[in-house]
């Protein structure tokens, strides 16, 4: 058993990880519903937070069904993170989540997400006011280091857990490397080696199937693994991972029927959260992930994003369910 402050994980838990436009809600009710172990809320601008802007509030919103939950924050002001670490408190997640990995311009160049790794004081910094301003466990999600001459998330480990978060998520590239190339893992295993670190450390990057699940487990000894952007239409490799786990033999693929039910999972709670015209506007962008591989999938693809209303979605997904279309690919 893992264990992150009060909240316990099976052995070797899965973690879905963070991704903006992608883990909302309804996405992680699929996962759930599919063996991810701990989710977190897409990251939150603490600056958006503070102006109470409608985008960063609604991201807050956290169900039972999917605990535990954690609410994952960023921000480049410690006075401000820790307001948020408050505020999001008060939204009743599992713990508070921070990120020091998220590589791209608009949060880099701005002192948030990565940057930080430039800055490991301010980093230790901005930490310790989150912890003070929550009685949940903090976790951090960070990189290996801003490039591959400044790899310093050794220290960043350490330095960490001795101000106390209660575990830690490790990308396995550099900012730099945004998500090109291979990930590489090494520097995660030294720190799960270090006899000075006893928190939970997860490795991230490049999780894309059950196999390299248990390879990266065996080779590298995380306590964990977050999967990202391969769950996104296929939420069933939590369950696939599990099975392989445990029994070292491959699940069979999801059924067509399987693949229309849990789309029309997602939707449902798409609609539900987010209302029919936004519901239906930001489910578009998932079909193509849903169908990958199916026999005629682009023209299902194309009838699904110009369908207006709940009504013919769902037609057109009973219709693919009852269709004789097999997966090619």
């Amino acid at each position: 058993m893992v264990k992150i402050g009060n909240i316990q994980l099976p052995d070797f838990p899965l973690l879905l990880a963070p991704m903006e436009d992608v883990s909302d809600p309804p996405f992680r009710a699929v996962c759930k519903a599919n063996g991810a172990d701990l989710m977190y809320t897409e990251f939150i601008s603490s600056e958006g937070l503070i102006r109470a802007a409608a985008k960063s509030r609604k991201k807050l919103d956290v169900f039972d069904y999917e605990r535990p939950i954690g609410i994952q924050l960023f921000g480049s002001d410690v006075e401000t993170m820790g307001e948020c670490a408050a505020i999001s408190t008060e939204a009743g997640p599992d713990l508070i989540d921070i990120n020091y990995g998220c590589p791209v311009k608009q949060v880099a160049c701005r002192g948030a997400g990565a940057a930080l790794l430039r800055d490991v004081p301010k980093m230790v910094e901005m930490t310790a006011a989150v912890i003070r301003n929550t009685h949940l466990p903090v976790t951090v999600k960070t990189r290996l280091g801003w490039d591959d001459g400044t790899k310093n998330v050794e220290e960043v480990a350490e330095r960490l857990q001795d101000i106390g978060i209660a575990a830690l998520t490790v990308h396995g590239r550099t900012r730099v490397q945004l998500y090109k190339g291979e990930a590489d893992w090494r520097l995660i295993a030294k720190i799960k080696d270090n006899p000075r670190i006893h928190i939970p450390i997860f490795g991230n990057g490049d999780i894309t199937s059950p196999e390299k699940a248990k390879e990266y487990q065996n080779r590298y000894g995380v306590d964990g693994v977050m999967v990202g952007r391969a769950s996104i239409g296929y939420p069933w490799i939590f369950r696939e991972i599990k099975h392989y786990v445990a029994t070292g033999e491959l699940l069979a693929p999801p059924t067509l029927e399987e693949r229309v039910a849990v789309c029309q999972m997602h939707f449902d709670k798409s609609i539900e959260w987010k209302g029919p015209k936004v519901g239906i506007f930001e489910m578009r962008r998932h079909y193509a992930h849903y169908f990958r591989g199916l026999e005629g999938a682009k023209a299902w693809r194309t009838r699904l994003v110009d369908a207006e209303t709940s009504d013919v979605v769902l037609e057109i997904l009973q219709e693919i369910a009852s269709s004789e279309a097999v997966m090619v690919g």
